[in-house]
């Protein structure tokens, strides 16, 4: 349990990850998705990503050529109460609250592509 908790602290201590997972809290995305709401490159995103997927905060499923990331099913009541923060905290962190108005024009374009 212990190494779990760092794993999960050391995550939020990057910056872009702590983007990432508010963004995650949002909904489903993919790479290209996360990287318009970030204004970020492909490689710094995917990098990310992997340390996330790796602390067990986020989880992937592909769908045809696309993988679509997720925050990971809370595994502790801990993860639980970190996971609903990251979706109710961002009017108190403006940048957050930027990544997540973009999100919202990148889900916006996807539900008009169909």
């Amino acid at each position: 349990m212990t190494r779990r908790v760092d794993a999960m602290f050391r995550a939020f201590a990057d910056f872009t990850r702590l983007r990432l997972l508010h963004l995650l809290a949002q909904d489903e995305l993919c790479v290209a998705e996360l990287m318009a709401a970030l204004k970020a490159p492909q490689s710094k995103v995917s990098r990310h990503l992997a340390r996330l997927r790796a602390a067990g905060l986020a989880g992937s499923r592909t769908k045809g050529k696309w993988r679509y990331y997720s925050l990971a099913a809370p595994s502790t009541r801990f993860q639980a109460r970190i996971f609903k923060c990251l979706r109710d905290c961002h009017e108190e962190v403006g940048v957050l609250n930027r990544d997540r108005l973009r999100l919202e024009k990148v889900l916006t374009a996807r539900r008009a592509r169909g």
